[in-house]
């Protein structure tokens, strides 16, 4: 095993926040840095966990371990799987991971990423039966959430559509919890691709969409939610625009039993994915 990654020892000096390689990680907390690069940051010992086993499986490559010695310490566990694959460790001060992170308390355990993305067509086989579809959805902790969600209710897919924001924005890694490492996330500038691709995999499209006529409970009762679906979301301040309800296949709401206005977008999204899981496993 070669020094660079071999698991850190106390006697190591730590980078600071003035090293090359600091530096050059530190521009992959900008969505230019990171279309350059290539690469994007993961931090926290979660999100690391997910991408060293997502590594290990093939799917992508971790290029590089940033850790704090408190946080080698307290995720020696990590740190070992690091090593173990030839991960190259290096050891930074607090003030270097700092400036790795986009968070008040960082962790101090940060890893250098290829990016998630993979082809449409490679996300949407014609096994897909459930896929979520964010567009124009530019809140990172909305669409990270929705990915975790995703994840969580078995769908094959999330694809980010038209002007949604960059999957590997740091904040919507965090709130996916390392989901993004474990299903296929695909983007598309052209809505119209997107809807067209899912066709052609043989998903219907159908809006989430508060103004819907029908609800998510009549649709369930007619055996609606069985079929493979495609959900399309729209962003929370402003929805799915009338002219992407009206070319889809369907719209559907959740109903409100309470006082409630509305839902927020990843609640909404949990209630419609889940839905349809629950309708394929019946």
């Amino acid at each position: 095993m070669s020094d660079a990654s071999r698991a850190p020892r106390p006697a190591d000096v730590p980078f600071t926040e003035r090293t090359p390689r600091v530096v050059a990680a530190r521009r992959l907390t900008r969505r230019s840095g990171r279309d350059r690069a290539a690469r994007f940051l993961a931090e926290g010992a979660q999100a690391v966990r997910e991408a060293l086993a997502w590594s290990a499986a093939g799917r992508g490559r971790v290029h590089e371990l940033f850790v704090t010695e408190v946080a080698a310490e307290r995720n020696q566990e990590l740190v070992d799987a690091a090593a173990s694959s030839g991960v190259p460790i290096s050891v930074v001060t607090d003030k270097a991971a700092a400036a790795l992170s986009e968070t008040v308390t960082p962790q101090g355990v940060v890893a250098v990423c290829d990016p998630v993305e993979v082809p449409l067509d490679a996300a949407l086989t014609p096994s897909a039966r459930l896929v979520a579809v964010l567009h124009g959805v530019g809140d990172p902790g909305n669409a990270g959430t929705v990915v975790r969600v995703a994840d969580a209710a078995g769908a094959d897919a999330v694809v980010f559509a038209g002007d949604s924001v960059d999957v590997h924005n740091g904040k919507c890694v965090r709130a996916s919890t390392g989901s993004v490492f474990h299903l296929p996330i695909a983007r598309a500038r052209s809505a119209e691709d997107v809807f067209a691709a899912c066709r052609a995999a043989g998903l219907r499209l159908v809006a989430a969409d508060g103004y819907a006529t029908e609800d998510l409970v009549t649709a369930d009762l007619r055996g609606d939610l069985a079929h493979p679906t495609a959900w399309v979301f729209g962003s929370e301040a402003h929805g799915l625009p009338d002219e992407v309800v009206t070319s889809l296949d369907g719209a559907l709401k959740v109903p409100l039993y309470g006082g409630a206005e509305s839902l927020n977008l990843a609640t909404a999204a949990a209630v419609c994915l889940y839905a349809s899981a629950r309708a394929h496993r019946a």
